[in-house]
């Protein structure tokens, strides 16, 4: 038989057509969603290219990457924000000329193209790797802690990196911030009348593309993740730390990769949002950007890649679309209290409200894992095979 036919119909026979339809219909609304959002600022005067970069890199990267932490391997992780501006600021230490590095800040020419300062791709992989090596440095004094305890330890991690950055202005400029910061810088190439690539600037859509670069690739590394040897291992800790070390699984190393994955994925998400604001501060990574992006992964699913994602385009659109929406509605609708509202006095109101009616009707999520699933419904379970248990044997003895 012909391998390559044996192959495509292993994949036909595996594949859920939903999930294939699904998965090709996001394909063409994330590819055609430049042109939809002019047809939406036309018609309805309601524009997203300013929210959907931020909703794409502060809400879905991060939210892939705690999801690691977090959904895979049950580490409760408070202080996330601290590698997102750990990854930033690798990232303006690397490419801007206010760098405390001597060879950046004077643009040394060591090797024309790479250094220095750094070409922005060689900067994202390297602050990707600082943010993984902070990884490894918080993860080893916690490895012994759990729950609330381990949760304590990284709040007061994710605490101590802005204090450090704002208290240190020789190194980081402080609350001044840092700016500019390094661009992404692609090759030019000309169809007729159409140019492509070139250094990013002002335009939204190069940034709008290369988040969704950053997302697949995301993606890729948690699935592959989650289906390897490492992933399952996870999620043995997870359920029972001493029963999967005495099945053979090293609580060590495996704790430490899971911080060191998670973090790297922050530190990519970093270095993309320093070089698309190209200004960085410290108030840019308070401990409410790790709740929101702990939310977003309650919200969706712990644990769920699909449900992560939905999680977190739902609450950062709301986060930062709700009150341009209740205007556009109230102009659409000639309404003066909506046109006037603002949602946003009430921002926090709605997410813990939202988050109590996720607690009350549907624990484990809008689209949970199967595993978190039946954990979470295993009791539930067990009552109502018991009510039958016990309904069997009351119809016996009658």
């Amino acid at each position: 038989m012909n391998p390559l036919r044996s192959v495509s119909r292993r994949l036909v026979r595996d594949v859920d057509p939903l999930r294939f339809a699904i998965g090709i219909l996001a394909l063409i609304i994330i590819a055609f969603f430049p042109f939809v959002n002019d047809q939406l600022s036309a018609v309805l005067g309601l524009s997203l290219s300013g929210k959907v970069i931020p909703v794409l890199v502060q809400g879905t990267v991060l939210a892939l990457g705690l999801n690691i932490v977090v959904g895979f391997a049950g580490l409760l992780d408070l202080g996330y924000a601290a590698f997102f501006a750990i990854g930033a600021y690798s990232a303006a230490f690397f490419t801007s000329s206010q760098s405390p590095i001597p060879v950046i800040r004077d643009s040394t020419p060591i090797i024309p193209g790479v250094c220095c300062p750094l070409n922005f791709w060689v900067a994202m992989l390297l602050s990707a790797a600082v943010a993984a090596a902070f990884g490894v440095v918080l993860g080893a004094p916690t490895l012994r802690l759990r729950g609330d305890y381990l949760a304590i330890v990284t709040l007061g991690f994710g605490e101590i990196v802005p204090l450090v950055i704002r208290n240190t202005p020789e190194v980081t400029k402080g609350t001044q911030g840092m700016n500019p910061i390094g661009l992404p810088i692609l090759p030019s190439i000309s169809l007729g009348p159409l140019q492509l690539g070139g250094k990013f600037g002002g335009d939204w859509v190069p940034w709008y593309y290369l988040a969704v670069g950053i997302v697949i690739l995301s993606v890729i590394i948690a699935a592959r993740l989650r289906a390897s040897r490492v992933g399952r291992a996870w999620m043995a800790i997870r359920e029972d730390e001493v029963a999967a070390a005495s099945m053979g699984v090293n609580p060590v190393t495996t704790k430490l990769f899971a911080f060191a994955m998670g973090a790297s994925l922050s530190g990519f998400a970093g270095s993309v949002w320093a070089s698309y604001l190209q200004v960085i501060d410290p108030e840019q990574f308070r401990f409410d950007v790790s709740i929101m992006v702990l939310s977003m992964i309650v919200l969706g699913g712990m644990g769920s890649i699909p449900g992560v994602i939905a999680g977190s385009l739902i609450l950062g659109m709301v986060d930062r679309g709700l009150p341009d929406y209740v205007h556009v509605l109230g102009n659409n609708l000639n309404n003066d209290f909506l046109r006037t509202f603002d949602t946003s006095q009430f921002r926090l109101a709605i997410f813990g409200l939202a988050l109590v009616v996720m607690m009350l009707v549907r624990p484990e999520g809008l689209f949970p894992s199967s595993r978190r699933k039946m954990e979470l419904h295993a009791a539930e379970e067990s009552i109502t095979e018991a009510e039958q248990q016990r309904a069997t044997l009351y119809e016996a003895q009658r």
